[in-house]
């Protein structure tokens, strides 16, 4: 190896998660913080939690409900259209409406 071009390996460099946990590693860098980890990451632990990172899991939440009301409103307003044409073929087929 060339010397002066290689970064300083630590051999025993510190990870921290937010959730407290800590182990040792090594890398280039003397201490890593991370948000996640195998102790906290959903997929290992088996529950479901959110990260809301600066209100983004909320933004989302109310995106998904605000569209879910848009389509059920469209689907009320087609299945009414759908019954009142129903209606009218039931008339016509009894006599009820001239053409």
């Amino acid at each position: 190896m060339r010397k002066g071009i290689h970064p300083t390996y630590y051999e025993e460099a510190t990870v921290i998660c937010a959730c407290g946990n800590t182990w040792t590693t090594g890398s280039t860098v003397e201490v890593i913080r991370t948000d996640v980890c195998s102790a906290c990451h959903p997929f290992f632990t088996g529950e479901q939690r959110i990260v809301d990172t600066a209100g983004q899991v909320e933004r989302f939440m109310r995106r998904l409900k605000a569209k879910e009301e848009r389509v059920a409103q469209l689907r009320a307003q087609q299945e009414a259209y759908r019954r009142q044409k129903e209606e009218e073929r039931k008339r016509l087929r009894r006599g009820d409406i001239e053409s």
